[in-house]
């Protein structure tokens, strides 16, 4: 796998709720910021958040196994400790348990993954591979 660093920018209804929640619960970095943008390290990577006004991504669901997952959705792959480490600090922090899937179980590719929802609307994915060297197998 790449060690290359993936940009995002999204826009966000809030710069102080949109921080808090990543570095807050996620447990992302803060990186630069002014009153109308932030740039987040999400394990290396770097999402900038951008005020704005109304926004809509309008996106259908689809079916993956057994699961309907959203079609618009952006993650990171983590190894197990840091995978089931944020998994208990987010479950922590919701006040339940996070609900944990996974996917082509005995297969190749098979990963476990979790959602959760930023103050935005956007569904972060954080996804643990069974062999880290199946991330891209076919």
């Amino acid at each position: 796998m790449s060690q290359s660093v993936f940009h995002l920018s999204l826009p966000c209804y809030s710069i102080s709720k949109t921080t808090n929640f990543y570095v807050d619960v996620l447990d992302a970095k803060l990186g630069r910021y002014t009153t109308q943008w932030v740039d987040i390290d999400l394990y290396g990577n770097q999402i900038t958040f951008t005020k704005a006004g109304e926004f809509a991504f309008m996106y259908k669901s689809y079916k993956f196994e057994d699961s309907v997952l959203p079609a618009f959705h952006f993650g990171v792959i983590l190894n197990s400790g840091i995978w089931e480490a944020i998994h208990h600090r987010i479950s922590k922090e919701q006040g339940q348990k996070v609900k944990a899937t996974t996917y082509l179980a005995g297969k190749q590719g098979e990963h476990t993954s979790f959602f959760v929802e930023d103050p935005n609307g956007f569904v972060v994915e954080f996804k643990c591979f069974k062999e880290t060297n199946q991330v891209f197998a076919s």
